[in-house]
């Protein structure tokens, strides 16, 4: 799918309503939990879409690391000013090349089974160790294979697709520009693992309907989430008015008293700092959310059909980070209710989809987003690139 139909699919015009105009059928009950079904996402959606596998920073230079990209177990190298990633395998009989974590590294991949060593900058084949290939061996044809990388606003995305397409989002990629995206300093990690499929999470986080019953902290601190809605256009009745901000008057960020952490960023507009909060999604593999103040980031991981991992960082600048007595975990603490929370609703769902007597659902026309992921994931799954 190309940027432009893959945006003409997922994103919403500000000047028309979100709401759907009918209510379609979900996704049969069997996709949230079939073996063969997960296996065939992680040789399509996973295999040959953008993965986000972290920021680049913590890629230190001088090390190998491991990151998984869908089923591919795959090294990302960084040099000094240089970065490369690769299947974890060795081009002469399989083995891993890289068996811890991480790894130091010089100017040379060495295979630990049979010493096959390749240059890390560009993956060729550099020496066979004791083995003495015939004249039939052709070395140029067996270089380690290679991941496409690509950095935006200081994250690194994999993708090990053949021809890999455009990185897309929701929105347009410059929305962040006026952000210091690639001075940000991690903060702080928290890690958890959801008892639910990787697409039920993402289907809660596209809608809002649970909004009122789940979350009272987050309706209180975004007053229209207590609406059962995400935007002002979402209403029934919408004229197309748009709201000043989305924050409760007083609040300016998703800290736990909704006062700004630190220094509000300086290079933003005035519109951008009333909106309170910038999402920007990747499906299907992680979204970001821009505060004035500080900015999180929320990687999905599939650990297998009924298991999900949620990687979750704060960003900050350094000079908010410099302050005495700062603590970022403190600041974390409002988004970890929320997310909780989410993670709860979302076994609760995978519990109750999985009952023999459900078999599929109907969409609201609130869940216009859930529709338009639907779509995604369909033709994604058919697609081979």
């Amino acid at each position: 799918m190309s940027k432009q139909q893959w945006s003409a699919m997922t994103q919403v015009s500000p000047h028309a309503s979100s709401r759907l105009e009918f209510c379609p059928a979900t996704l049969p009950a069997a996709v949230y939990h079939d073996a063969d079904w997960y296996a065939r996402e992680s040789a399509t959606v996973f295999a040959q879409n953008w993965i986000c596998v972290g920021r680049l920073v913590d890629f230190v230079p001088g090390t190998m690391r491991r990151v998984q990209v869908g089923a591919a177990d795959v090294i990302v190298c960084r040099g000094e000013g240089s970065i490369a990633a690769y299947h974890n395998s060795c081009r002469h009989r399989g083995s891993e090349l890289c068996r811890d974590a991480v790894q130091p590294m010089g100017k040379l991949i060495r295979c630990p089974y049979h010493a096959f060593a390749y240059a890390a900058v560009d993956g060729r084949l550099v020496a066979t160790g004791h083995a003495v290939p015939t004249a039939d061996f052709d070395r140029a044809t067996h270089g380690l294979l290679a991941v496409a990388s690509q950095v935006w606003a200081g994250f690194l995305f994999l993708n090990t697709a053949q021809a890999p397409g455009d990185l897309v989002a929701d929105v347009d990629l410059a929305v962040l520009d006026h952000w210091p995206m690639q001075d940000l300093v991690t903060g702080h990690v928290w890690k958890a693992e959801i008892a639910c499929n990787w697409k039920v999470f993402w289907e809660n986080y596209s809608e809002c309907l649970h909004c009122p019953g789940i979350h009272p902290e987050l309706c209180d601190r975004v007053p229209i989430y207590g609406q059962g809605i995400m935007a002002a256009s979402e209403a029934l009745h919408w004229d197309g008015a748009q709201p000043a901000g989305n924050l409760k008057p007083g609040a300016a960020s998703w800290t736990p008293s909704g006062a700004a952490c630190g220094p509000e960023f300086a290079g933003l507009t005035e519109a951008e700092r009333a909106a309170g909060y910038h999402f920007v999604t990747f499906w299907p593999t992680a979204y970001v959310v821009a505060h004035v103040d500080h900015v999180r980031s929320v990687r999905i991981v599939p650990l297998g059909p009924l298991r999900t991992a949620l990687v979750v960082e704060w960003h900050f600048s350094p000079e908010t980070l410099a302050q005495p007595g700062f603590d970022a975990a403190e600041v974390a603490a409002f988004a970890k209710i929320v997310l909780g929370q989410d993670g709860d609703a979302a076994e609760m769902n995978q519990r109750g989809l999985m009952s023999p007597a459900y078999r599929g659902g109907t969409l609201m026309p609130e869940e216009y987003e859930i529709h338009r992921f639907h779509q995604w994931l369909t033709q994604e799954m058919e697609v081979t690139r």
